[in-house]
């Protein structure tokens, strides 16, 4: 009975025809972990998306999202025990990871189909003010599809870490991306040095983009809602089934003549489906019934999350 809802369902990348250019490509991905490999599809997704409402010209768009499948390409020489540690890493364990990025950097440079992409792997952990890695670099120096990849990643991971199924909630997500927007983001602020830096005006990442990830996820949002909206009106068809069947149900229980009880049951298994039967059928409808409610209240609560959103300030 129950949906799944998929973030990035709405993405269509035929329309950029990407499929024959990132047929190499798209292989290398194949010898990621699953979590990798699913993570580096929803920011080439989600990056495809913010580059189309950012109004980037095609070429830009397909450069950039083939950037962003292979940002984590680098994870392939990350030690196992530490690619996919559960817990927290240690400081020593950070400094290794971070080495994703030169090592896809020099995979992508080490062949010639992978070279133009290099771009993905090296910058989508810069940030505006400085604080990011591998060099460190600042507004000015970090070219645009590094900056988008950028939000899309540090989105999607949250998403991903959240297990969000469903975009309730997802406020929160962009609150920390709105955080990381903000000028002395990650900087100490402790140090005089820090204070006279004009990199303390910006934050890690572009706003501008930021605010244009929340005109995508309200794009979702209305098709969340759009989407659930039909679900409920099958339900309500269920829902309107079963009640028959539960007259029909109520009337053979009051009779008292076993030709009319014959009657009524017939009555009741020609509206049935599937494993319905006259003894689990009331079970049957309580659950539909719940559905019913719980995609009401879910379709009010999305719709209150747009409002949150378009208060949101970044």
């Amino acid at each position: 009975m129950s949906k799944e809802f998929d973030f990035y369902d709405k993405t269509s990348l035929k329309s950029y025809n990407l499929n024959e250019s990132m047929r190499y490509q798209l292989s290398m991905l194949d010898k990621l972990d699953a979590f990798t490999r699913q993570h580096s599809e929803n920011v080439a997704s989600l990056t495809c998306r913010l580059c189309e409402y950012l109004h980037c010209n095609k070429g830009f768009t397909a450069y950039c999202t083939l950037c962003a499948y292979l940002h984590d390409i680098g994870k392939l020489k990350i030690p196992p025990e530490i690619l996919q540690k559960p817990s927290k890493l240690t400081d020593e364990e950070y400094e290794i990871m971070k080495t994703h990025t030169t090592i896809g950097y020099k995979m992508c440079m080490s062949d010639l189909q992978l070279r133009p992409y290099a771009a993905g792997p090296l910058y989508h952990h810069e940030a505006l003010n400085g604080t990011g890695y591998p060099q460190g670099l600042t507004k000015s120096k970090i070219p645009y599809e590094g900056q988008i990849i950028r939000v899309a990643d540090e989105y999607d991971a949250i998403v991903s870490k959240r297990q969000y199924k469903t975009h309730i909630g997802i406020s929160d997500t962009l609150r920390i991306l709105i955080e990381d927007s903000k000028p002395g983001s990650g900087i100490n602020q402790s140090t005089a040095l820090a204070q006279m830096s004009e990199d303390c005006k910006l934050g890690k990442t572009n706003p501008v983009i930021v605010r244009t990830l929340f005109k995508v996820v309200i794009d979702d949002i209305i098709y969340e809602i759009s989407y659930t909206q039909d679900y409920v009106k099958e339900l309500k068809d269920e829902l309107k089934r079963f009640e028959q069947i539960k007259k029909y149900g109520d009337k053979m229980n009051k009779a008292k003549k076993e030709k009319d009880k014959n009657y009524y049951l017939e009555g009741m298994k020609i509206l049935m489906k599937n494993n319905e039967t006259p003894e689990n059928y009331l079970e049957i409808y309580e659950q539909y019934k719940n559905a019913y409610e719980t995609r009401k209240a879910m379709i009010e609560n999305l719709f209150n999350e747009i409002k949150i959103i378009k208060k949101l300030k970044v």
